[in-house]
């Protein structure tokens, strides 16, 4: 470790990751190449050795497959009871996640991450319950293979020739906190396989012919080792980042080549991919984009472009620096990527350029420690040769699309060199007018201001071209002998070799600030527009507003028209439906875009796959899948495939993604919610009306029955008492049919309110001539204060409110008992209340009384389906009111209903006799 202080950002970065994953739970995953290696096993023994250390271990779900040893491991460890689904006539077996978020273990162990969840269940994926049991603070133990890694899914399929369907995110994998290989020879787990130890004989037999191949398994085996390799050199890299080391270990072959504008950079790329062949490792291509490298013209910066687009189709990881110090930057990076073998080319400076003016190589040698650097010398190439060999690099740095405007810049170069001379001979001229009452060495300063603002405005040329014209020129008007470039005094000779080095070195550091003020520019404003975009993004509610916002964007940000293109539910691109989503860009080639969304590659103009087509395809996905295709169709090219603009267009579209993914399961888990809603709110009425009529249905059987086959024997009174039953549970059921039938049309908004003004007094009296046989053998007190104002309402639907609630109190108050009915004026509305002395309300249960089907359990109760509170709720809430329920300050529950007086009563008329 060395002396370097950590970088403030990463220590933030790393203080924020360590402060989310202690809210977490702890992810292990046992990792193999196929089933049979001993995962399971493996598990379950770290379960065995948790339980001895005295914590608590519950077995979630494991999937044995009948092996005897994985079974005699589970004895003495607590298992979680499995949940039964039926689906389609049969049972299946799931992962009981509310129950293991409400017995809350220390570790629980959840077999296969990659299942796919019966229907029925809150996630479609296995791995989605493991996380919210993350997210609950539970440490959980699972296992996974290696074939059901998304990235790997195609490789897997093209070397095995099965498809496999259920897969795992690799940002799962990635996130883990632990992964242990369990690994297992191909030869043991074919002999373990015919023994029986994985699968049944007639299983296994047919496993070995197909998908246990051992070239399979040889394959298999070799992906899983690699996918922990890789995992152990991201933790390798993570624990250098945060601990500030610097310094290169040599524990993994890692490659740089480093590219330039020359002929030389396809070579060094294909040299770099042929090294990292031979020794099996991973390799970069980095350009390093200098102030000087900034100022290249198109064509160069195309070839660039070029070079980086052939190293990534090569396998390379291509990336772009920008820093003023090519050397530091390239040991820089290398020490922060761990970087032990470095490919650039041979020096071009020879003799004593290459000794005043350094080279790369040298620098590289002096700067880096532990890194291997090899030199990738250039053939030797006669004068013809070059100029062939670069033309035939500019046909092929030229892109389609990619045409600099040469005759342009030529204009505006020359522009620069009229200019230093115009502004030297203004200089000149300030200067000879100041000349005899200055000294020579205060007109000097005139001369290299001029040098400044050449610098300034018109680059490095223009500027030495101003610094030389200067130094002549005053040597010429202001050094003796006069308009003379001999030197009478050799001591000027200092001073103009003086002024011109310094006017020089003037020139070069304005040159570099402004292009590093430049270079600035252009990184704040693709860093606005990304915050503008994501901001955007983040408050979006809808697909349609995503892509609004995003072709919006797209257009500002690349100058470019763009469609946003999605599948259809088979699978089909189709352009928008809505207009102002099409009109952006029309005629974009659906099949290139199917094209595209099918192969998740980027496709058209400029780039290797489809180039004649008039627009370029990207693909927008999320972690798990290619949601959509961008069409896009620049004005210029170089603004969408320069590497910096490449980046950023690859950040939008992955904002893009990442908004549409949101929305997308925000809409599956409002549905998901409203299907379980219907399911239990079916499942409750289906309970409570199979209870309450298969009652008063037997009641009206036995009675009528008896009066059928008893007629001639019964008395008279007890014609009459069955008579009686009959109609009191017909009526009942009435009742029953009439709350289901108001609830329905309650919440499909089909009421319609009859309001009309109605004195409170005459509703009560109403309610309580219709209850007035319910109500005896009850004392009912009403309290009604002077001056109750008339209310705008729906009598009819107020009464059955005011019934609703006197019924429920009837029917959860004790025989005898008091009620009382008080009415309330208040500033802006009337209130009245229904109160009993009987039990009271649960605690906690006042809101939920109001909930569909939802019934208290009391001795005191009597049957009911529990509609009546919600129909009141219903009725008060379309009449603009409010209704809650709480205990009274003396026992009981008090249920009150307020109406809005929000306009006065009309103002009835007298007639001539009342006057």
């Amino acid at each position: 470790m060395n002396g370097e202080r950590p970088n403030p950002d990463q220590l933030l970065a790393r203080v924020e990751r360590e402060k989310a994953k202690a809210k977490r739970g702890r992810l292990k995953i046992f990792f193999g190449a196929a089933a049979g290696v001993g995962k399971s096993f493996a598990m379950l023994l770290a379960a065995r050795e948790r339980r001895a250390e005295n914590l608590d271990v519950l077995v979630g779900l494991i999937e044995t497959h009948g092996r005897k040893d994985t079974e005699a491991l589970l004895e003495g460890l607590e298992s979680l009871p499995i949940r039964k689904i039926e689906y389609k006539g049969t049972t299946l077996h799931e992962f009981d996640l509310d129950a293991a978020l409400k017995r809350r273990p220390a570790i629980i162990l959840v077999d296969e991450l990659a299942h796919t969840n019966a229907p029925g269940c809150r996630h479609p994926k296995r791995w989605q319950d493991i996380r919210e049991l993350l997210e609950a603070g539970i440490d959980v133990y699972t296992a996974l293979n290696v074939q059901h890694l998304e990235s790997l899914n195609d490789d897997i399929g093209q070397i095995a020739g099965i498809r496999v369907w259920e897969t795992v995110p690799d940002t799962v994998f990635e996130d883990a906190d632990e992964v242990e290989l369990v690994d297992l020879p191909p030869d043991e787990l074919l002999l373990r396989l015919k023994e029986g130890k994985v699968y049944l004989p007639q299983q296994a037999q047919h496993a070995i012919q197909n998908f246990f191949r051992k070239g399979n398994l040889i394959a298999l085996r070799e992906l899983a080792l690699r996918q922990t390799a890789n995992r152990v050199d991201a933790q390798m890299l993570d624990y250098r980042e945060d601990h500030a080391i610097r310094e290169v270990w040599q524990v993994n072959e890692r490659i740089l080549v480093c590219i330039g504008p020359n002929l030389l950079a396809e070579r060094l790329v294909r040299a770099g991919k042929r090294l990292a062949t031979s020794l099996r490792a991973e390799w970069l291509v980095a350009y390093v984009e200098t102030p000087e490298l900034a100022r290249l013209p198109a064509d160069k910066r195309d070839g660039v472009l070029r070079i980086l687009r052939l190293a990534e189709q090569l396998g390379a990881e291509a990336v772009t620096l920008s820093a003023p110090d090519m050397s530091a930057a390239i040991i820089r990076f290398s020490r922060e990527r761990n970087i032990n073998k470095i490919v650039v080319g041979k020096p071009s400076r020879r003799g004593w350029r290459r000794w005043l003016l350094g080279s790369l190589v040298d620098a590289l040698i002096s700067r880096a420690h532990n890194i291997n650097i090899y030199l990738l010398g250039s053939p030797q190439l006669g004068e013809r040769d070059a100029l062939d060999a670069e033309l035939s690099l500019l046909k092929k740095s030229s892109l389609p699309g990619l045409r600099s405007r040469i005759p342009a810049k030529t204009r505006k170069r020359y522009n620069g060199y009229l200019w230093a001379i115009a502004v030297t001979a203004i200089s000149a001229a300030l200067g000879w007018s100041m000349f005899g009452r200055l000294e020579l060495a205060n007109l000097v300063m005139v001369f290299l201001m001029g040098v400044v603002f050449i610098a300034t405005r018109f680059g490095r040329g223009p500027s030495i071209l101003a610094a030389v014209l200067g130094v002549g020129v005053f040597d010429v008007l202001f050094v003796q002998p006069f308009y003379s470039f001999s030197v009478a005094d050799s001591q000027y000779l200092i001073t103009l070799l003086a002024m011109l080095v310094v006017a020089i070195v003037i020139s070069n550091l304005m040159v570099n600030v402004r292009s590093q003020a430049k270079v600035a520019a252009h990184r704040e404003r693709r860093a606005a527009a990304l915050y503008a975009i994501s901001k955007e993004l983040a408050g979006s509610q809808s697909e349609e507003e995503i892509v609004r916002i995003a072709v919006r964007h797209l257009h500002a940000e690349f100058s470019s028209r763009n469609v946003i293109l999605f599948p259809d539910r088979k699978g089909r691109v189709k352009y928008p439906k809505q207009k102002a989503l099409a009109q952006s860009l029309l005629g974009a080639d659906i099949s290139v875009a199917q094209w595209v969304l099918d192969h998740n590659q980027t496709a058209g103009q400029g780039s290797n796959t489809l180039p004649g087509a008039a627009a370029v395809y990207f693909p927008i996905h999320d972690e798990e899948r290619v949601l959509g295709v961008l069409a896009l169709l620049p004005v210029n090219l170089r603004r969408v495939f320069l590497p910096e603009q490449q980046k950023l267009l690859e950040t939008f579209l992955r904002q893009i993604g990442q908004a549409v993914a949101r929305i997308r399961f925000s809409e599956q888990a409002r549905l998901t919610q409203m299907q379980i809603e219907a399911e239990r709110l079916r499942n409750s009425l289906l309970s409570a009306i199979s209870h309450d009529l298969r009652t008063p249905l037997a009641t009206i059987v036995g009675s009528a029955s008896t009066l059928v086959e008893g007629d001639q024997h019964l008395q008279p009174h007890d014609k009459l008492e069955l008579s009686r039953a009959i109609v009191e549970e017909a009526e009942r059921m009435s009742n029953l049919v009439n709350n289901i039938l108001d609830m329905a049309r309650l919440d499909a908004g089909v009421v319609e309110l009859n309001k009309q003004w109605h004195p409170v007094e005459e509703i009560i009296g109403t309610v309580l001539t219709r209850l007035q046989k319910q109500l005896l053998g009850r004392r009912l007190k009403v309290k009604l204060p002077p001056g109750i104002p008339m209310v705008h309402a729906d009598a009819v639907m107020i009464e059955q409110v005011l019934i609703n609630l006197l019924e429920n109190a009837l029917r959860y108050t004790p025989a005898g008992s008091d009620l009382e009915i008080e009415v309330e004026i208040g500033a802006s509305a009337v209130e009245i209340a229904v109160v009993d002395h009987g039990p009271g309300i649960p605690q906690g249960m006042e809101s939920r009384l109001f909930e569909k089907f939802y019934q208290a359990r009391h001795e005191a109760a009597q049957s009911g389906v529990g509609l009546g509170l919600a129909i009141c709720r219903a009725i008060v809430e379309v009449h603009g009111g409010r209704i809650h329920a709480r205990n009274g300050t003396d026992g009981g529950a008090v249920f009150s209903f307020s109406l809005p007086l929000d306009q006065p009563p009309p103002v009835m008329a007298l007639d001539e006799d009342e006057r």
